[in-house]
Formats: structure tokens, C-alpha cells, sequence
């Protein structure tokens, strides 16, 4: 078997994607932060004492996504051309969406899966002081377009099973 972040050796090596010609690149990922009904409340009376959470968290998503490369060793150094981050509160606490565009030689699912890990966590940092309990969770790949690869999408998870 081959591994594309392998050398022959055995060694770690970025893989060398210079002959490859930019496409149009798309994907989305998504998260949770799971919160209990008081900081639930709080979030929708926007009575949070560290301000506006869901704007902070927005502006960490997509500072998260445009520096993927600095955090992920193997990660190439692209052009994050465009990103979006949403979150909507819900009666469990935040959901997070985010898809990120580029037209280069490599995808961006990293760079989506890492904006909403940074969201994530800034919704976290920001809600904390009102209970430790608050998980951050369930973070995944919703789909991705472009590239050598093709369009993938996650099937719909069956009742009660992971999403």
C-alpha cells in the first residue's frame, strides 16, 4: 500500500501538488456545542456578560479556515477565496455550519472542518463562565465539490444513529 504523506523512507512529506491545475473547490462542515437551558436562555436573550457570542464565534470560524495551514503540519498554503460561517441557536445549545471556496490545486475540507472547530471553540470560551459543562461536538464533513475527486455528500444518518 501507498500513502500519499509517506516518502519511501517512511518519512512525513507534504504532498508535492505543483502540476496540479486549480479548480473550483467547495465544502461544508458542521458542529455542535451542547449547552444547558439557562445558557440556552441566556444566548437568546442576548444576555451573555462576554457580549455577542455568535458574532465572535463567526469571525474565529473564518480566521480558523484562512489559517488551517499554520495549525495542520501536512496542510498545503492556500487561497481561502471565500467563507461563510453560521450558527443558529437552538434548544441544545449552537449549530455551526461552514463551507469554504477556493479555486486552487488542493480541496478545502480542512479548512471548513477547521472553522467550525475555531467557531466552536470561541462559542465555548465565550459561554464557559456561565457553566462548565458545555461540550463541543459532532464535528464533520458535510460535503465537498471539485477536484480530482468528484462531489461527495454525507447520506442522511438513519433514526437514531451518528449524523
Amino acid at each position: 500500500m501507498t500513502f500519499t504523506h509517506l516518502d519511501n523512507a517512511g518519512h512525513a512529506r507534504m504532498v508535492d501538488v505543483t502540476e496540479k491545475t486549480p479548480t473550483v473547490r467547495s465544502a461544508t462542515a458542521a458542529g455542535t456545542v451542547l449547552a444547558p437551558p439557562p445558557v440556552v436562555a441566556a444566548l437568546r436573550d442576548g444576555t451573555v456578560p462576554k457580549g455577542d457570542v455568535l458574532a465572535v464565534a463567526r469571525i474565529a470560524g473564518i480566521a480558523g479556515a484562512k489559517r488551517t495551514a499554520e495549525l495542520l503540519p501536512l496542510a498545503h498554503v492556500i487561497g481561502v477565496h471565500g467563507a461563510t460561517v453560521d450558527l443558529t441557536v437552538t434548544d441544545d445549545g449552537v449549530e455551526i455550519t461552514a463551507t469554504v471556496r477556493t479555486a486552487d490545486r488542493t480541496g478545502v475540507e480542512m479548512e471548513a472542518l477547521t472553522a467550525v472547530s475555531v467557531a466552536g471553540l470561541a462559542t465555548v470560551d465565550m459561554l464557559k463562565g456561565l457553566d462548565k459543562s458545555i461540550v463541543l461536538t459532532d464535528i464533520r464533513l458535510l460535503a465537498k465539490s471539485g477536484g480530482k475527486s468528484g462531489d461527495w455528500h454525507r447520506d442522511p444518518a438513519p433514526a437514531g444513529g451518528p449524523r
